[in-house]
């Protein structure tokens, strides 16, 4: 039996306190991330939100940002960012397109090559970049479909100059801080 978004949608007004995908017709619940990972997204998004807000380049999302792909799944990557001429307003529900950049951190309970396949999907629908961070081995994986895997790591910087002409990221500001 093939689910549809309709049948998503109902399940969430069931267990709202869950984060589900749609994937090929069938209901995945997402797990918890560890805090790590989370803190690590969240300084992702405050790094592009804030370089992308005053310049109105677009939209910066969470993980509970779902998006309609145009193969019928609706996937909510960890962070993402939609310029503003392909999406002028914010849409109550999904977003019925693929996101111009798509973010993933891997968490405890991730599987790297589950996750380089969820980036490889957006890519394949219309996904410019995606960026796979990995606090585990402190790394971040640069995926777009026109050039191999780029891996950075701490004494490098992230850039993203088609997208946020200008935007840098040093990746050890990226990373839990700790206080001793």
């Amino acid at each position: 039996m093939s689910l549809t978004i309709q049948d998503l949608e109902k399940m969430q007004q069931q267990y709202p306190d869950y984060r589900m995908e749609l994937v090929q017709g069938n209901i995945i619940v997402m797990s918890p991330s560890g805090y790590e990972s989370d803190e690590v997204a969240a300084e992702m998004i405050a790094q592009i939100r804030n370089w992308v807000k005053p310049r109105k380049l677009g939209r910066v999302a969470a993980s509970s940002a779902g998006f309609r792909l145009p193969n019928s799944n609706l996937r909510a990557p960890d962070a993402s960012f939609v310029l503003a001429e392909r999406l002028r307003r914010s849409p109550k529900s999904f977003a019925q397109l693929a996101p111009d950049l798509t973010v993933e951190v891997k968490s405890p309970s991730d599987d790297l090559e589950q996750l380089r396949a969820k980036i490889r999907e957006f890519l394949s629908l219309g996904t410019r970049v995606g960026i796979l961070i990995n606090p585990d081995d402190r790394t971040v994986e640069v995926l777009s479909s026109e050039t191999e895997p780029v891996i950075l790591r701490n004494k490098d910087v992230l850039t993203v100059p088609d997208l946020l002409p200008g935007w840098k990221v040093q990746i050890s500001d990226l990373w839990s801080p700790e206080f001793d």
